[in-house]
């Protein structure tokens, strides 16, 4: 009786056992690689997956988009500058079984692609194609590691250089260099004021030297302008050309008279 009772749990046991190693549930981002006897079968999920328990083997792929956060790495650019660069890969598996067969771990695999890619194409660029163009290299950097990397059935969507560190002696000579662009656009512009205001009295001369009347309105309305000021004593040279047209009009009544 002892023995019945212990051959009935054991089996309870053992159906509970096995009843929970078949038992298996995925979440709407994984997918089940399920290896039968070590050949792949179709996958599996998501939601209840039902495998044979010893013979049957599961490996969870995640179909979300990973962030994988590359290394600093030392480059030295095309025109001989050593810089440190980092940068952010988004990929994602689009194939789970290939993720899984075709590369022992892609998650590696993928940092090391993309540690050598990073050298790789910012090595050929110079440093100023580097700070203004970013966008450009991106595009590129997440073009050449997702090419490398679509045999293991990962998708690169992004790549994105996040910090560029320069030796503290290329920050100076650019800070310098900035300094000297400003002074020339600040003395640019000034002498273009000055051209310009040279222009405009070149047309103010030319003007008043084909009316004579305009440079006696100029004359008057400096006279008005110097009134209104608090000065007790104004001393102010009258030039001859002023009074020559009253002397003018004067002459005809003078002449007249003695006649």
């Amino acid at each position: 009786m002892g023995i019945s009772s212990m051959t009935m749990l054991f089996l309870l046991f053992l159906i509970l056992y096995i009843v929970s190693s078949a038992i298996r549930i995925l979440k709407e981002y994984e997918r089940g690689v399920v290896f039968r006897l070590g050949r792949v079968i179709p996958v599996k999920g998501p939601g209840l997956v039902l495998i044979w328990p010893i013979i049957d083997k599961m490996v969870k792929v995640s179909l979300r988009t990973v962030t994988m956060d590359v290394p600093p790495q030392d480059i030295i650019t095309k025109d001989n500058i050593t810089v440190k660069v980092n940068a952010v890969v988004y990929f994602r598996p689009i194939d789970p079984i290939k993720a899984i067969t075709a590369v022992e771990d892609f998650y590696y695999a993928t940092s090391q692609i993309a540690q050598t890619t990073l050298r790789s194409i910012l090595g050929q660029s110079q440093l100023d194609d580097l700070l203004a163009k970013r966008e450009e290299l991106n595009a590129e950097l997440q073009k050449v590691i997702d090419l490398q990397t679509e045999p293991w059935g990962v998708k690169v969507t992004a790549v994105e250089v996040k910090n560029v560190d320069l030796p503290t002696e290329m920050l100076r000579a650019m800070a310098k260099q900035a300094e000297a662009e400003r002074e020339r656009r600040a003395k640019i512009i000034h002498a273009e004021g000055e051209l310009q205001a040279a222009q405009k009295l070149a047309d103010a001369a030319r003007i008043i030297a084909s009316e004579s009347s305009t440079l006696q309105l100029r004359y008057l309305q400096t006279l008005t302008e110097i009134a209104t000021e608090k000065n007790s004593t104004i001393i102010f040279p009258v030039p001859i050309d002023l009074i020559t047209t009253f002397i003018k009009k004067d002459e005809p009544k003078t002449t007249n008279n003695q006649g």
